[in-house]
C-alpha cells in the first residue's frame, strides 16, 4: 500500500477547521482507494509567535524535504504586523522549497455561484500558471526615511530566463494535457520593457509544441476579456504579480474565495498545498467556516501525488453538492463547518452513480 508523509501547517484564524476537514476527506479518499497516509502537525503562526516570538525556524524548511507534501490552512492575524508572517510562513515555504509554480485552477460547479449573467460550468473551466518565486515578490528594495517628506519606497521585480522558462515549459505541459490545448500568455510587456523576456521565451518554446495554440494579451486586456468572455480562456501562464491579481477575479467567477484552491509546486518535488482565502480571525471556532477551498487543496494534492481517480471523485462530489444546493451557498455559515466535511467525506465512500447531475 502507498503512503504519503504530509506535513501540516493548519496556521492562524479558521486554519486549523477548514483543514480538519480535508482531513476527513483524505481519510476517505484513502480508505476507498487503498492508499495510505500520516501527518506532522507543525504549530506555525500568529499564536506560536506571539508566545515565542518566533516564526519559521529554517529546520523545518529542510525537515519539510522529507515529506511527500505540505498542506496549510490559513496565515495572517491582526495581532501581528501586516505581512510578517506571510513572508516567513507562506513566502519562506515558496522561496526556500523552489515552489516556482503556483497553479490555480477556475471552474465554475453551479451557474447560481457566477457573478456573470447567464455563464455555465461550461463557460468557465480554466487552469492559471503563475510564476511563484521572481517579480516584486523577491523583497528586493525597501522603504528610506519613513515617515518624513522625503520618503521613498522602493520595489525591484526580478525575472530570470530560469524562472520565465520553467514556467512557461510547465504551463504548455499542463495545456497540452487538456482537451482544448489553449495556451495564452499575459504580460505588460508594451509598459514594463522587463517583460520582453516573457514574450520572447514564450515565443522560443512554443515551437516546440506544435499541438498547442497560443495566444498573447496583456494584463489590462486580459482581465476584461476574462469578464466578458471566461469561456476563452483555457490554460494562461502569467508573471507572479498578475498572476496572484487575475487569479483572484478568476476565483470569484467561479464562486469566491471559499471555494478556490491552489498548489505551489515543484515538480517532482515536495509541494505545498491550501486554500487561497484569508484567516478570518473572526470566524475563529465558530464552526461556521466553509471548509470546500481547503478540501479541494486536498483534492489537488492527491493529483500532485498521483491519485487521480481519487482527485476526480472528490471534486465531483463536491460539484455534486453544489449543484443540488445540499450545500445552500459558499458564504460562511451555510451550513457548519465539520457538517460539509461531513457530508463530502460520505459522498467520498459513496457510489459513483449517487453523483450524478440531479441526483
Amino acid at each position: 500500500m502507498t503512503k504519503y508523509r504530509i506535513a501540516v501547517l493548519p496556521g492562524d484564524g479558521i486554519g486549523e477547521e477548514v483543514i480538519r476537514e480535508g482531513l476527513k476527506v483524505l481519510e476517505a479518499a484513502a480508505e476507498e482507494y487503498g492508499f495510505d497516509f500520516e501527518t506532522k502537525l507543525f504549530p506555525f503562526g500568529a499564536d506560536h509567535y506571539l508566545a515565542t516570538g518566533e516564526t519559521m525556524p529554517e529546520s523545518v524548511f529542510t525537515e519539510f524535504l522529507d515529506f511527500n507534501a505540505v498542506y496549510m490552512g490559513a496565515i495572517g492575524d491582526p495581532r501581528v504586523e501586516t505581512g510578517l508572517l506571510e513572508h516567513a510562513i507562506i513566502g519562506g515555504t515558496r522561496f526556500k522549497l523552489d515552489l516556482y509554480i503556483n497553479l490555480r485552477p477556475v471552474k465554475l460547479y453551479a451557474e447560481r455561484l457566477c457573478p456573470l449573467k447567464g455563464k455555465q460550468p461550461k463557460d468557465v473551466d480554466m487552469v492559471f500558471v503563475r510564476e511563484n518565486t521572481e517579480d516584486a515578490y523577491t523583497r528586493i528594495g525597501g522603504i528610506f526615511k519613513e515617515g518624513t517628506a522625503d520618503e521613498i519606497a522602493m520595489a525591484t521585480m526580478i525575472y530570470t530566463r530560469k524562472g520565465c522558462e520553467r514556467a512557461i515549459r510547465y504551463a504548455f505541459d499542463t495545456a497540452r494535457k487538456r482537451d482544448r490545448k489553449k495556451l495564452l500568455l499575459i504580460d505588460k510587456a508594451n509598459a514594463i520593457r522587463a517583460q520582453d523576456i516573457w514574450t520572447r521565451t514564450f515565443a522560443e518554446v512554443a515551437v516546440e509544441y506544435p499541438d498547442v495554440e497560443t495566444d498573447h494579451a496583456y494584463i489590462d486586456a486580459a482581465c476584461m476579456w476574462m469578464l466578458k468572455n471566461p469561456e476563452w480562456f483555457d490554460v494562461a501562464v502569467c508573471p507572479n504579480i498578475f498572476g496572484d491579481i487575475i487569479t483572484d477575479l478568476g476565483a470569484m467567477l467561479q464562486g469566491g474565495l471559499g471555494v478556490a484552491a491552489s498548489g505551489n509546486l515543484h515538480p517532482g518535488r515536495v509541494s505545498m498545498f491550501e486554500p487561497i482565502h484569508g484567516s478570518a480571525p473572526k470566524y475563529r471556532g465558530q464552526n461556521v467556516a466553509n471548509p470546500i477551498a481547503a478540501i479541494m487543496a486536498a483534492s489537488m494534492m492527491l493529483d500532485y501525488l498521483g491519485q487521480e481517480a481519487a482527485t476526480r471523485k472528490i471534486e465531483r462530489v463536491v460539484a455534486h453538492n453544489i449543484e443540488n444546493e445540499t450545500i445552500p451557498s459558499l458564504s460562511a455559515g451555510a451550513l457548519p463547518t465539520d457538517e460539509i466535511g461531513d457530508l463530502i467525506a460520505a459522498g467520498v465512500r459513496g457510489p459513483a452513480a449517487a453523483l450524478e447531475r440531479g441526483a
